[in-house]
C-alpha cells in the first residue's frame, strides 16, 4: 500500500495541521460561534459530530442530518472547512451530498471490518480526505486493515487519527495512548498523515496540553481538539472540551520541533551518541543471552526435580527488588517493572518448553 502525502495541500499555512470544534453540532449559533473563534486562531478546518455513537441509549446521539443545514450556513458565512464522523454507508452518502470537506471513521466503527468495507464501497473514488481512527482495542492489524480498505477503494487522501485505546488498567487517561502502536503504523507508512486526538486520549481538559505536546515531540502531523463555547454545558463529552481561548493558549505554548537538522555539529554529535547506544544495546543483548542460558539451566533442574515452572515467591522477589534497583539508578519504576515482566514471560516460556519436552529413552 502506497500512501501519498496530501496533508500539505489541505492544511492551513500553520504547522501542525489543526482540526478544532465541538464534539457535537448542537445548534446553528454554537457552530457559527466556534467557526469564527477558531478561524481567528488561523485554523481552517472545523470538526462537528452529526451522529454520535454512545454507549447508553438515552445519551445524546447527535442531531442527525438536520445539522448539515446548519453546517452549510456556517460554511457560507465563514468559508471554513468541515469534518465529521461517518459510521455507515448512509452517513457517507449524506455527508458527501452536504459537501463535507473531510470525513473520519470512528474507533467503534474501525473494529468491524464488514462495516468498514461498506463505508469503503460508499467512498469509492472520492476526492476528499478520509481519516481512520484507531480501533478501541489495541490492535495494529485491525487499524491497518481499515486504512487499507479505504485506500483500496480509490481514496488517495487517507490519514490516521490516534485517539487512544480502551484498557482495564487504571489510568489518568480516558483512553490509554499506547504510543508504540501509532508509531509502528507510522514506521510502516512514513507518508501516512498521523493526527493525534488529545481530547479522547485525555478525557479531561487538564491533560490535553500534555498529550498534545507529547504528540508533537513524537513527530505527529497534526491535532484534533474538541472545542466548545461553553464546555461545561456541552451535550456530549463536556469534560474533554476546551474553550477557544484555552485552545489559543495551548497552540501558543505548543512546541513544534523539526524532524531533522542540517547543522553539521548537531549531526556529528548525534551520530557519536547513537554509536555509543548501539554498543550498549549489543551489550544488553549479550547480557540477555547469558541470562536466558541460566534460565534454561533452571528449567532443566526444575524438570529433574519435578518442580513447577512458575515460582510465586521468586516472581514477587523480582517485582520488588528490580524497581528498587531502578530507583537507585534514577530509572522510571514503571519502565523497569514492564521490562522485567516481559523478561519473566519469556523465561516462563523457555522453561515450559524444557519441562514439557520429552526425554529421549535410552536404547
Amino acid at each position: 500500500m502506497e500512501i501519498k502525502p496530501w496533508l500539505a495541500d489541505f492544511s492551513q499555512s500553520k504547522h501542525p495541521f489543526i482540526v478544532a470544534g465541538p464534539c457535537s453540532a448542537e445548534s446553528p449559533e454554537q457552530l457559527l460561534t466556534i467557526a469564527k473563534a477558531v478561524q481567528a486562531l488561523g485554523i481552517t478546518t472545523m470538526r462537528a459530530g452529526v451522529w454520535k455513537p454512545r454507549t447508553r441509549p438515552d445519551s445524546f446521539e447527535g442531531n442527525g442530518s438536520v445539522a448539515f443545514q446548519w453546517i452549510a450556513e456556517v460554511k457560507k458565512a465563514t468559508a471554513i472547512r468541515f469534518a465529521t464522523e461517518v459510521a455507515t454507508a448512509d452517513h457517507v452518502e449524506q455527508a458527501l451530498k452536504a459537501e463535507i470537506d473531510l470525513l473520519w471513521i470512528g474507533a467503534r466503527t474501525t473494529v468491524n471490518p464488514f462495516t468498514v468495507q461498506e463505508i469503503a464501497d460508499a467512498l469509492r473514488g472520492v476526492k476528499i480526505p478520509v481519516l481512520v481512527k484507531n480501533p478501541i482495542n489495541p490492535e495494529l492489524a485491525l487499524w491497518l486493515g481499515a486504512i487499507e480498505r479505504i485506500y483500496k477503494a480509490g481514496v488517495e487522501k487517507v490519514g490516521a487519527i490516534h485517539r487512544g485505546f480502551s484498557s482495564y488498567q487504571k489510568s489518568r487517561y480516558r483512553n490509554q495512548p499506547y504510543w508504540q502502536i501509532p508509531l509502528s503504523l507510522k514506521s510502516q507508512f512514513p507518508d501516512l498523515p498521523l493526527i493525534a486526538d488529545p481530547s479522547h486520549i485525555a478525557g479531561t481538559r487538564s491533560l490535553i496540553q500534555e498529550v498534545s505536546q507529547k504528540a508533537m515531540d513524537l513527530g505527529y502531523d497534526g491535532l484534533m481538539i474538541e472545542t466548545h463555547p461553553d464546555p461545561d454545558n456541552a451535550l456530549s463529552d463536556a469534560r474533554q472540551q476546551v474553550t477557544p481561548a484555552s485552545l489559543g493558549k495551548l497552540l501558543e505554548e505548543l512546541r513544534v520541533s523539526n524532524p531533522s537538522s542540517n547543522n553539521v555539529l548537531f549531526v556529528n554529535k548525534l551520530e557519536g551518541l547513537r554509536e555509543k547506544i548501539d554498543n550498549l544495546d549489543q551489550e544488553l543483548i549479550d547480557t540477555l543471552a547469558t541470562r536466558m542460558k541460566l534460565v534454561e539451566q533452571i528449567g532443566e533442574y526444575k524438570k529433574e526435580n519435578n518442580v513447577t515452572v512458575f515460582q510465586l515467591e521468586r516472581w514477587q522477589e523480582i517485582i520488588q527488588t528490580r524497581p528498587e534497583w531502578a530507583t537507585r539508578q534514577q530509572l522510571a519504576i514503571d519502565f523497569i517493572a514492564e521490562l522485567f515482566k516481559v523478561i519473566h514471560d519469556e523465561s516462563i516460556r523457555i522453561q515450559s518448553e524444557i519441562v514439557n519436552k520429552e526425554t529421549p529413552t535410552k536404547s
